[in-house]
This record gives structure tokens, sequence and C-alpha cells, in this order.
């Protein structure tokens, strides 16, 4: 969907938009939609063109992840395990939560991070952390390394070829689009694999 692209997100709200999408996408259930690492590659490549200022953009960015996570830890810790007989409707899927449980079960704490570079599973991870009563002080801890690792590689590699290569702009949709794919792969491959769990049970 065009309104949902990176570039035209961008050009439309500028830094605050991305900050407030970034936020959106780590905490709140209905974010799962936006279009998180594509968007903050595009924003870091933008910048290096100098359409926004890096700094603001980098701090802006990793206080809006953090601060997501923290309140999809505080919504999955108070509704607990009520939101997996939640019917499900168009801003919500059992699905997602199931997935990001799944991910959490072989992974532990560490989902908090990893979870950062997987669509879907980044907004539903923090939900079930809360969920499954993770102490507060562990999840900020990971949450911190997380949320500044991922807005740090992904504005850091979008603004380092956006420097480096002339005319990166030309092939803006097929890199949004690689790096949707590559994202995506984890999920696809967990999947699989509980496909095949169930069908051998």
């Amino acid at each position: 969907m065009h309104y949902l692209e990176p570039k035209f997100l961008i050009e439309l709200f500028g830094t605050i938009g991305v900050i407030s999408i970034v936020f959106a996408e780590s905490g709140l259930f209905f974010g799962f939609f936006l279009p998180g690492d594509s968007l903050l590659f595009t924003a870091g490549l933008f910048a290096s063109q100098g359409y926004f200022g890096i700094t603001a953009l980098v701090l802006g960015c990793m206080v809006a992840a953090i601060a997501g996570d923290s309140v999809g830890y505080i919504f999955g810790h108070r509704v607990g395990k009520a939101i997996f007989t939640k019917e499900d409707s168009r801003f919500f899927n059992k699905k997602h939560i199931e997935r990001a449980q799944i991910f959490y079960e072989k992974y532990g704490v560490k989902t908090i991070v990893i979870a950062r570079f997987i669509p879907i599973v980044r907004t539903f991870a923090p939900i079930v952390a809360g969920v499954g009563q993770m102490k507060y002080r562990t999840f900020v801890s990971y949450n911190i390394i997380g949320g500044i690792s991922w807005v740090a590689l992904m504005l850091g590699a979008g603004y380092v070829l956006g420097r480096s290569v002339p005319g990166i702009q030309s092939y803006l949709h097929y890199i949004v689009l690689i790096i949707i794919m590559v994202s995506f792969v984890p999920v696809a491959l967990e999947f699989i694999k509980s496909r095949r769990g169930t069908k051998n049970q």
C-alpha cells in the first residue's frame, strides 16, 4: 500500500513521524503492520542527504523504541493470559501472539533483543514478556540493548550507504524489498518448524 511505503511516510511526517511510528510498532499491538526496519533504513538514507539531523533522529528513535517496548510489557503484564483468549479482529490476530510465544519459549529473555530484528514478533514479544511475568529489571536491560542495537544498525546502514553510494536513492524500492524479505526469513522458518512439529505429534 502506497501510504505505508517508508519514503511516503518520511516525506509526509518527517522526523517526528518516524519517531512516532517506531514507538507504535514497538509497543502498540495494532502497530505490527508498520514498516519498522525499512522505515529506519530509509530515514537513515534521507539523513545522509541532509533531510534530517542524524543525531536527533538516532536519539529520538532509540528512546521511542525502548519506551514502546516498555508500554507493550506493561500492557501484557496487566492484561495477562486473557490476551490469548481475545477474539481476532482487524487489528489483532492470536497467531501473532503465538509466534512471539514460540520465540520466547525458545530464546528466553534474549527474545527481547532478537525480536527487534523480526517484524510482527518485534511488536508482540514485549507483550508476551509481560504476560510471562518476566522481571521488569531484566526486561529493561534487554530492552535497552535491543532498542539501541536495532536503531543504530538500521539507521546506520541507511546513513552509511547514502554517504558512500552515489545515486542509491534510485534503487531504494529494491533495497526496501530485500530488507523486508530478509527480515521475514526467521518468521517463516519458525512457522515451518512449528507446522512440522504439529504434524509429528
